[in-house]
């Protein structure tokens, strides 16, 4: 027989992360068995970070794009549309993020020069097309920011995790550079 926390023969070790483990997982199981995903379990940073560790597939990040008709993007509340507005309660009982998005006026904006793309953009009361505008959410969701560099012959971007010193990510660049 295997001891609990309820049973007589449970005793509470003395390193408390284990134990904080546990209780941890207990809540996640039963948030998998209640058909929730494990991202939807609030806890605080350190028992995120352990729950982290275990790279359930349901604790990863999720982007709906909600794919909506010229008429609903264009008007600028695609949230009149009923089964936006269904994603975005289901993304927001997840834990999830939801992006309304055009297709059609996606691959209508693929086709334009630079300039055109602007146009069309300011035309529908936009400043970014969606693929930049998932780019943007991907990035926030994920955590991770750019970190420019320039010199005489290029200017790059390296992409960081939020919150890294600049000496870490100077040593995205060049391992040379974190050492000093």
């Amino acid at each position: 027989a295997t001891a609990t926390p309820h049973s007589p023969w449970f005793v509470l070790p003395a390193d408390r992360k284990w134990y904080t483990r546990y209780l941890v997982s207990e809540v996640v199981l039963q948030t998998l068995e209640a058909g929730k995903p494990a991202r939807s379990v609030e806890c605080p940073p350190e028992e995120a970070a352990m729950l982290a560790t275990v790279s359930l597939l349901t604790a990863k990040p999720v982007i709906y794009a909600a794919n909506l008709s010229e008429a609903d993007f264009a008007g600028g509340s695609p949230e009149r549309n009923l089964h936006f507005a269904k994603v975005e309660a289901l993304a927001a009982a997840e834990g999830a993020e939801v992006l309304p998005i055009c297709a059609q006026m996606e691959a209508d904006i693929a086709e334009l020069e630079e300039e055109e793309k602007k146009l069309f953009l300011a035309e529908l009361g936009l400043e970014q097309s969606g693929l930049d505008r998932l780019i943007q959410k991907s990035y926030h969701l994920l955590g991770l920011i750019s970190y420019l560099t320039a010199g005489p012959t290029e200017v790059r971007a390296w992409t960081i995790a939020r919150g890294t010193r600049a000496p870490q990510a100077a040593g995205k660049i060049h391992t040379d550079f974190e050492r000093g």
